[in-house]
């Protein structure tokens, strides 16, 4: 096995902080909460600017020579209850804010999720899933973050640095103009080894991706790895991607600690220049020294704001950038939707299906044509067959019929009306499949037996069990119909979840059976026994069957074959094997080697 390549970069959105009103557009609804966050925030730092103008009265009446300290005792008390102030200002803060960050994360999460459910196949066929599903959790993650962290922390030193400042000047106005020409000076370093910092962390990111990326396609494909005989190459290939996490982790945190010496460095060495100035200030009866001691911590208050909001617009950029992802999400619209007025189906459903004159490409394929002006006429009750080679667009019925895409010219109907001009919900409502790749989704056998008629009784979900054959085994279950059948069926064997998705479609009772290779999985014992449940539910339906094995299509009152889009022969069984063309020839091959 070659190195895992990594993937070419997904282009990035440009970073505009202006792209954080999709977030806003959520957050807005909670103007409440916002409101008590936004209160408490500015109570946190007036309590913190609050704390150096009660130590300058201290030490101004404490230490200074013939100093009255009968109000000392009232000044640290007064300490106290800012203190007190800022730590319940500060907790209601961080609650609120965090409330509104998660509720709005789950507003969006859900927001996206729900239009995704709107998307037509082929849009998933052309973005990557993993990719959304990335969106979802780790870009809301970021988005969580800003909303629950970053904007409060920004807004919170703004105004502790400008308030800083003010009172700054009140204190001792040409030391405090030192100040202002003084931050500059210690920011900008650390800004620009912050973005280092920053870009560094995104590589060691990816190379975290990579392993999680190599471990879950190992296990999930260990029984192979075994069999090979890979446990070796494979284990050298892990401690590859381990190893270039580990190099690109000691870069982010060598330059981390280049940082932090610089950020040291350069607050200490400012505090000293401004002290050594303060210093001849007080000796010259200029400035107090409870002043002096406001005002460095003070100095110290807003040099440390200044110098965090540095940081937070970096992740406010990371948030904005998250934020365009999902609301390109959002903002997808589907191809397959219902008209603005649809035209209802006829009731009851009778089942009857048409295909007139269709032709269809794929948008991933646009070079091949998987139907040319394919017709087909299918009345209710009927039993068809679709048989023919891979490729011969046999699937593309199922695709079209369903509407998941639009023919390019021709239309399909369903009990006689073009279901363009239908709701795709209602058509999809008259219709029940069984796949040729079963899914089984990571749940109990009760919910993917119901998965077609959600509230169907355990009654029904027995019935519909016994008729697939899928009885016995279900109640050989630890749980019966509780047991979580674990992540894609892994507790099942292939024949049991292809049986449990006959169930599902026979529990559905629908006029419109799809069947795509439905007893493909099965021994030959449980597939007498479906097949002669399908052929009793078949008798008041439209029944259309996809196969590749002819054993299995016998008895349809029809079999159309398909090659290369079109049907090249009709008729039933005898007819075609005796017609002697392509059917014949695929009978042959199955029957001799049988």
């Amino acid at each position: 096995m070659a190195e895992t390549v990594p993937p070419a970069p997904v282009p990035q959105p440009r970073r505009k902080l202006s792209n954080l009103l999709v977030i806003w557009s959520f957050t807005r609804r909670y103007p409440l909460q916002l409101a008590v966050a936004t209160l408490a925030l500015v109570a946190s730092s007036l309590a913190t600017l609050w704390i150096p103008r009660t130590f300058k009265q201290i030490v101004d009446n404490g230490f200074a020579q013939g100093a009255d300290t009968s109000k000392i005792g009232v000044y640290f008390q007064g300490l106290l209850l800012v203190v007190l102030a800022l730590a319940v200002a500060t907790a209601v803060r961080f609650f609120f804010v965090s409330w509104v960050g998660e509720r709005t994360v789950a507003d969006m999460r859900m927001a996206v999720h729900r239009n995704l459910l709107r998307l037509p196949p082929k849009w998933f066929e052309e973005n990557r899933p993993s990719e959304i599903a990335s969106r979802l959790t780790s870009d809301t993650a970021i988005v969580e973050m800003v909303v629950g962290n970053t904007v409060s922390t920004a807004l919170r030193n703004l105004l502790t640095g400008v308030g800083g400042i003010i009172y700054l000047f009140t204190l001792a106005p040409k030391i405090a103009a030192y100040l202002i020409v003084g931050i500059p000076l210690i920011v900008l370093p650390i800004v620009w080894l912050g973005g280092r910092v920053r870009s560094l962390s995104r590589s060691s990111q990816d190379r975290v991706a990579d392993i999680g990326a190599i471990a879950s396609e190992t296990l999930g494909a260990m029984r192979i790895v075994q069999a090979f005989g890979q446990e070796k190459r494979e284990a050298q290939r892990f401690e590859g991607a381990v190893s270039r996490s580990f190099a690109a982790a000691q870069r982010r945190f060598g330059l981390r600690a280049v940082m932090t010496a610089a950020v040291i460095g350069l607050l200490f060495t400012a505090i000293t220049l401004i002290m050594w100035d303060a210093v001849y200030g007080v000796a010259e009866g200029r400035i107090s020294g409870g002043a002096i001691t406001a005002f460095v911590i003070t100095a110290g208050l807003v040099t440390g704001s200044f110098g965090a909001l540095t940081e937070v617009y970096g992740e406010l950029l990371r948030g904005s950038g998250a934020a365009s992802r999902l609301a390109e999400l959002l903002r997808e619209e589907p191809d397959i939707a219902a008209p603005a007025n649809p035209v209802p189906l006829p009731q009851p459903p009778q089942g009857a299906v048409g295909f007139e004159s269709v032709t269809f490409r794929y948008p991933t394929r646009p070079e091949v044509s998987a139907l040319a002006d394919f017709s087909l006429d299918v009345r209710p009750g009927e039993t068809v067959a679709v048989v023919g080679p891979s490729g011969a667009g046999k699937s593309t019925l199922f695709q079209l019929l369903q509407r998941f895409y639009d023919p390019d010219t021709g239309c399909v109907r369903v009990d006689g009306i073009d279901i363009r001009q239908a709701d795709p919900a209602e058509i999809r409502g008259r219709m029940a499949i069984v796949p040729q790749e079963t899914v089984i989704f990571a749940a109990s056998a009760r919910d993917n037996l119901r998965y077609g008629a959600w509230d169907a009784s355990d009654a029904a979900i027995w019935a519909a069990a016994e008729a697939a054959n899928a009885a016995e085994f279900l109640r050989e279950l630890p749980q019966g119909l509780e047991t979580f059948l674990g992540e894609g069926g892994a507790r099942l064997s292939g024949g049991q979840r292809q049986r449990i998705a006959i169930a599902r479609a026979l529990l559905r009772d629908a006029p419109i059976l799809l069947l795509d290779e439905a007893t493909s999985a099965l021994d030959a014992e449980s597939e007498r026994l479906v097949q002669d449940a399908l052929e009793r539910l078949m008798a008041n339906r439209t029944t259309l069957v996809i196969a590749h094995r002819l054993a299995t299509v016998r008895a349809a009152d029809r079999i159309i074959v398909m090659d290369e889009g079109r049907i090249v022969e009709t008729g039933n069984h005898a007819e075609l094997v005796g017609a002697n063309g392509l059917y014949a020839r695929l009978a042959a091959l199955q029957f001799n080697e049988a």
